[in-house]
């Protein structure tokens, strides 16, 4: 099972050692399959709100692992009702493939029903990476990494965080160690990915919706 770059991307920032991972909205499951294969985490859980996908990733774990030393389980529910109490240890909640402004329900609805409860996110977003880092910066969030990945013609941001504040690991609204490059590649992906997205923010500025001036100036103000 050959994973996208995106993915792969994704798979490569978890490292931590985690005892639950909980791999969200993750459709035929081939991010929860490749760290369920190298035992990121002694419990892997999947996700997804619909039954169809569920039904179909459970014979396929069940076929290829079912004497896996990690375990595994399948959940169709909604990514706000995670039942993390129900758990011990440390937890990362995996969400990708959706827009941020999904992302932002689900972190909410989450940290509200777990005000206390210290979890990490691995969060990809397909767009709206400005709101859910304005969010994530509200709820007084801590960046653990930060990377842009170009996956088939498209930008990613992927973003991992703990919910435990920590001052001297701030989220910045538009990202800082994503435009850092140790290759001329990388500077390559960062400079196309401020382009097209000073490019968008200025066609909504353009369309006289919304006032984004100051999403315009906080890009405009990053050195490459």
């Amino acid at each position: 099972m050959k994973l996208s770059k995106r993915l792969r991307k994704i798979e490569q920032m978890v490292t931590s050692d985690y005892s639950h991972i909980w791999d969200c909205c993750c459709d035929h499951g081939f991010l929860g399959a490749a760290l369920l294969s190298r035992q990121a985490a002694k419990n892997i859980h999947f996700v997804d709100i619909v039954p169809e996908l569920m039904s179909e990733l459970e014979s396929k774990l069940q076929r290829f692992y079912s004497n896996s030393e990690s375990h595994w389980y399948t959940h169709c529910l909604d990514v706000a009702a995670l039942p993390l109490l129900q758990h011990e240890g440390k937890q990362l909640i995996i969400i990708a493939g959706v827009g941020g402004d999904l992302m932002i329900q689900f972190i909410e609805a989450i940290h509200q029903r777990h005000p206390k409860l210290c979890v990490d996110f691995l969060l990809c977003p397909v767009h709206h990476q400005f709101a859910l880092r304005q969010k994530l910066n509200e709820l007084n969030f801590s960046l653990q990494d930060e990377v842009l990945v170009e996956d088939n013609q498209r930008f990613y941001e992927a973003i991992l965080v703990s919910s435990a504040p920590d001052e001297n690991a701030p989220i910045t609204l538009v990202g800082d160690k994503i435009w850092q490059s140790n290759s001329d590649k990388q500077t390559d992906i960062n400079k196309k990915y401020l382009t097209k997205t000073l490019d968008h923010y200025q066609r909504i500025q353009q369309g006289n919706t919304s006032d984004v001036s100051h999403i315009i100036d906080a890009y405009r103000a990053i050195t490459l």
